[in-house]
């Protein structure tokens, strides 16, 4: 039996280049982007599901980029397209750092609850229970680069996400990833990761997804 593990994230899972430019759609390619690295490692008895979205928020939409960026809006339908799922891998709250939202790393927190609370409650696991689940903390920002402005105040309270989410992953029986233990953003836009960290955090997150998966 092949294992289907889904990865639900945002620019950083769908493997967004620093940007020097607003209007910047590069991409890294699929031998690099952490998903795919965490593929490779893993082997072909599980599949991989990139669900990688710019921009995309826990549960919030975004009144400058458009509602679709609320993951919890999109979440029942990929865990329905996708089922039967052995495990959801959600990398989510950079996005919810910007300042235009004006949340506490608490806050953030609650909206992963929502997130994993959504996948514990559906039936799209195999057998019709529910998959399982690993929560990540992602990589704390640094306010620099063309972004900085838009996530001013988000690098200090990026830096208290982990703990909120470890506790949250506890409350909910989830495992835990701290991100930000593995790699750091690139400074170039202060948001964004580099190749470097892409493997480093595709290596991990094979160790991780294999635990949780055993």
């Amino acid at each position: 039996m092949v294992r289907r593990v889904l990865c639900f994230g945002d620019s950083n899972t769908h493997g967004t280049v620093a940007m020097r430019a607003l209007g910047d759609r590069l991409r890294h390619d699929e031998t690099t982007r952490w998903p795919e690295a965490m593929a490779a490692a893993l082997g072909p008895g599980i599949r991989v599901i990139d669900e990688g979205l710019p921009g995309r928020t826990t549960v919030h939409d975004d009144p400058i980029e458009g509602a679709h960026k609320n993951g919890l809006r999109l979440l029942p339908a990929l865990l329905e397209s996708h089922r039967p799922l052995d495990l959801v891998v959600i990398m989510l709250g950079t996005n919810d750092l910007k300042h235009r939202f004006a949340l506490t790393a608490w806050d953030i927190a609650a909206g992963l609850r929502r997130l994993g609370e959504t996948v514990a409650a559906s039936d799209c696991g195999r057998d019709g229970g529910a998959p399982g689940l690993l929560l990540v903390a992602p990589v704390p920002v640094e306010e620099a680069g063309l972004l900085a402005e838009m996530f001013t105040g988000g690098a200090a309270k990026s830096r208290a996400l982990a703990r909120h989410i470890a506790q949250v992953a506890a409350d909910l029986g989830a495992a835990f990833l701290d991100a930000g233990a593995l790699a750091q953003v690139d400074p170039l836009d202060g948001v964004h990761l580099d190749a470097a960290a892409h493997r480093a955090l595709g290596a991990a997150m094979a160790d991780a997804v294999g635990r949780a998966l055993d």
